[in-house]
């Protein structure tokens, strides 16, 4: 037998469920999580609600098949994203997509990191 069980759909009916705002785990904007939606992901057996609205969905999506297609042809693509450092809140480029949750620091609030952890 598995160590992997399949989520068993609910049986809930479809009048309990109800438009739900969710707020996006990339740009932190509110969305609505619809009734509609809600029915497809419990008939799909699917327990977890959507963390990302459907733009920043999509970005994510393509962002993974261009670095598939990269790897697939054999060319290494260097990525550069925009992000604002945890520490000092200037704009900069690291070669990386930041983890969520995760602090984001620029060159110099990174040094000065790892020279004060080293020393200590």
């Amino acid at each position: 037998m598995s160590d992997i069980q399949r989520a068993e759909p609910s049986t809930e009916p479809a009048s309990d469920f109800q438009d739900r705002s969710i707020s996006c785990i990339d740009c932190g904007e509110q969305f609505v999580w619809s009734v509609g939606e809600q029915i497809f992901f419990n008939d799909k057996g699917l327990r977890n609600e959507p963390k990302r609205c459907k733009p920043c969905k999509q970005a994510k999506t393509q962002r993974l098949a261009a670095i598939s297609a990269a790897r697939d042809s054999g060319i290494r693509q260097r990525i550069e994203v925009t992000v604002t450092c945890a520490q000092c809140g200037q704009q900069t480029t690291v070669p990386f997509y930041p983890s969520q949750g995760r602090p984001v620091y620029c060159r110099s609030c990174f040094l000065a990191a790892r020279t004060m952890s080293a020393t200590a």
